[in-house]
């Protein structure tokens, strides 16, 4: 007779066994979540912006949120699609957001071979999954891309479908299908409307259409990571100043001085305007070695540059090499009178005052005065949150993504209740013309 013993001691191994299998299971799929690196060229699957403007990049069955961070599984912030369909890769996205049909406003749908998804708000809406057939009649399955197209940018609101090099416009409300040719493009493995802006990526390039046409103007393909991601270094042929001044990727920090000078950062790299235009670009740690890369605030005061990173405040002389004061970083809250992190900060033309932005609200510091102290709380106008900002002769400009708002006192930012004309950073910032 078999000892009982033995038995126990085989469920025991066993069940070791099974949990080393889990662990090494769970261990691989870390490492591949880890080992998806964007700056590597990766040709994504989809893209799509949310409900916030935050463009979604697709891979597998990961997501890369915005324009730089680490993957995570696409099912984190999309559930349903994996209960409902093994998850191998998501064929097309888009972002429903039309001003004309309110029922229609603020939808992400998900093309999976012949299924699509509808979410509001992260959550899947009843009903779904759908054939495609049923949702959009007349286009086909498996698709490669999609991408939304508002009136007047489109004759009617209407969505753009690829696959391969069959291309369809399908009009929303007749729910009519019409099929074009975009000789001058590439076949797209996914597509996203950014900033009123219509981009074809292929591979890990991209090229810029128009979505009447499909004609793409100026010199394209370009490198998508020159434009839509950070990455410190991929490609030693990239021109750093038609890359920092080009990228649609946000603005960390921007500051200008009395002498006009611009100084404006994005990720490892940032960008310096001389009082004649001039461009130059350099990365963060080669000028500003003490701070690496990456600054959320910077204000310019006295002929020094004030940057601020995480909960640190950084002075420099500015000058030929700039000079990183001794004593410093020192905490933002011993030298502003303010925790942080700081979302932006500015001083205006003759003025010894720091305005600081955190969250939905700005503080006024007063430089000449110590022990410095954070008063006169206020809300920024109709402003949620900003991305930076900055104060010179013609005021306050204040950023977020692409675009920047022009106000002529902080006190007219404050008081703002609606949103006034938008301006583009590239363009009217930086003379970018595509």
């Amino acid at each position: 007779m078999f000892p009982a013993y033995l038995f126990f001691l085989l469920f025991v191994l066993n069940a070791d066994m099974i949990t080393d299998l889990k662990q090494h299971f769970n261990l691989a799929k870390v490492t591949f979540h880890n080992d998806l690196d964007r700056c590597a060229g990766l040709e994504m699957d989809a893209v799509a912006v949310n409900e916030e403007g935050i463009p979604y990049f697709f891979k597998g069955d990961h997501l890369f949120k915005g324009f730089h961070g680490h993957a995570e599984f696409s099912n984190k912030s999309f559930a349903e699609l994996d209960d409902h369909h093994h998850l191998g890769h998501v064929d097309a996205a888009f972002h429903m957001h039309f001003e004309d049909n309110p029922d229609d406003h603020d939808r992400m749908f998900f093309f999976l071979d012949n299924k699509v998804f509808s979410f509001y708000k992260h959550k899947l809406e009843d009903g779904y999954p759908k054939d495609i057939s049923e949702v959009f009649p007349g286009i086909p399955d498996h698709l490669d891309a999609a991408v939304e197209c508002p009136h007047p940018e489109c004759p009617n609101d209407s969505v753009i479908f690829f696959k391969g090099d069959e291309i369809y416009h399908f009009d929303l409300k007749s729910k009519a299908v019409e099929e074009k040719e975009f000789k001058s493009m590439p076949n797209c493995t996914s597509a996203f409307r950014f900033m009123e802006h219509y981009y074809c990526f292929h591979g890990h390039m991209f090229s810029k259409f128009d979505p009447k046409t499909g004609e793409v103007h100026g010199k394209y393909p370009k490198e998508a990571r020159d434009y839509f991601m950070r990455c410190s270094k991929f490609s030693n042929s990239s021109d750093h100043v038609e890359r920092e001044r080009c990228s649609r990727v946000h603005l960390d920090a921007i500051t200008s001085d009395n002498a006009g000078n611009i100084y404006a950062f994005r990720g490892h790299h940032y960008l310096h305007k001389d009082e004649n235009d001039t461009l130059t670009s350099d990365t963060i740690d080669n000028d500003f070695k003490e701070l690496h890369s990456e600054v959320d605030a910077a204000f310019s005061y006295e002929n020094h540059l004030y940057l601020i990173k995480n909960n640190n405040l950084y002075v420099y002389q500015v000058g030929e090499p700039h000079t990183h004061l001794d004593g410093y970083p020192k905490p933002v809250k011993e030298e502003l009178g303010i925790e942080g992190p700081i979302d932006a900060a500015f001083v205006c033309e003759d003025h010894h005052i720091a305005h600081i932005i955190k969250g939905n609200h700005m503080y006024d510091v007063e430089l000449k005065v110590t022990p410095r102290k954070a008063g006169n709380e206020r809300p920024i106008g109709p402003f949620k949150r900003v991305d930076t900002a900055m104060c010179g002769p013609g005021g306050v400009k204040v950023i977020i993504g692409n675009h920047f708002y022009h106000f002529d006192s902080t006190k007219l930012l404050s008081t703002a209740r609606s949103l006034p004309e938008q301006h583009k950073v590239s363009l009217e910032l930086f003379g970018c013309d595509h």
